[in-house]
């Protein structure tokens, strides 16, 4: 997550991403919706579509991720806006410009031929007061979840906890300051559209709870993390940042959490023929992944977030 592109340009731009084909352009719908996040919500990856932005700034915003995927669905309801971007942190949301790095990483070999980008502005520029619906995924850059799986994934000889006792130690702090970010996040955001539902997005199962599907030393899964590794990402890590981000929603009345972790957990990186998520590498080829969903998870936060947009209009 953390090494992955940024956004801003199409949403200057005024157009609605992913609209339906033969809409009209210049007809308005019911509702205003403003898509923001990193990564996970971007879509990024290749097994999350191909990138479509002309000309690219550097976010890596792919055709098959979930906002896409409700644009061409609920279209004709919602005017989307989506400034989500990949390597995006809390703080790029509301508070400082990001840098997108597209797909420049040198780290293993691969050069961006545009790169570098401009720096876009801070995702909550495109939020207006009359905005409807404003969803929203973050915090695992915040947290520095990529760093951490991509040291454990990339050391290690098969045995113990490296990635547990070189982490551990700050891990907490670390929960603290994503918590302690997003709940001021949440305000500038209500205080920008005080009119507006704010939906929370969630992480969705990344690792199994049994560990055991996982092969040591595999790139479509986890590299050299160990099981017992694994068992604590799991829990310490992840299903604690999404446990710090249910907490922060629910300092504002105007948000919900939208949780994609429960519905995903037999669609692991290491549920192979069901994956939603995939490993370092995608499945069958050496292509990055960097652990991303890839459509099927995309298609899945759609279906989740979807709903939850209907009810925020509906019943408010």
């Amino acid at each position: 997550m953390a090494v992955l592109g940024c956004s801003v340009a199409l949403a200057a731009s005024g157009l609605a991403v992913g609209a339906p084909a033969g809409a009209d352009p210049a007809a308005r719908a019911d509702f205003q919706w403003v898509a923001l996040g990193d990564s996970y919500t971007a879509g990024v990856v290749g097994a999350a579509g191909n990138t479509y932005e002309v000309p690219r700034d550097g976010c890596q915003r792919t055709d098959q991720s979930y906002p896409v995927i409700i644009e061409r669905d609920l279209g004709s309801l919602f005017d989307a806006v989506n400034v989500s971007c990949g390597g995006a942190t809390i703080e790029d949301v509301t508070v400082k410009a990001q840098e997108p790095f597209g797909y420049h990483l040198p780290v293993f070999g691969i050069e961006d031929p545009d790169y570098p980008f401009p720096a876009v502005a801070p995702q909550d520029d495109v939020v207006r007061d009359d905005t409807d619906v404003i969803t929203v995924g973050v915090g695992g850059n915040t947290l520095g979840f990529g760093e951490i799986l991509g040291q454990c994934a990339l050391t290690g000889n098969g045995q113990g906890t490296p990635c547990k006792d070189k982490f551990a130690g700050d891990i907490q702090a670390r929960l603290d300051t994503v918590e302690q970010q997003y709940t001021r996040m949440l305000a500038a955001l209500h205080e920008r559209a005080s009119k507006a539902k704010i939906l929370t997005i969630g992480y969705p199962a990344v690792i199994p709870a049994d560990t055991t599907k996982c092969e040591y030393d595999n790139t479509e899964h986890f590299g050299k993390i160990t099981r017992s590794d694994l068992d604590w990402l799991r829990q310490n890590v992840l299903e604690a940042l999404n446990e710090r981000i249910k907490k922060s929603t629910g300092t504002q009345q105007a948000a919900t959490f939208v949780d994609l972790y429960e519905s995903s957990k037999d669609h692991s990186v290491c549920d192979d023929e069901n994956k939603w998520v995939e490993g370092l590498t995608r499945r069958g080829s050496d292509e990055l992944a960097l652990v991303h969903p890839n459509a099927a998870g995309q298609r899945h936060a759609a279906d989740r977030v979807e709903a939850a947009m209907l009810d925020a209009v509906f019943t408010r």
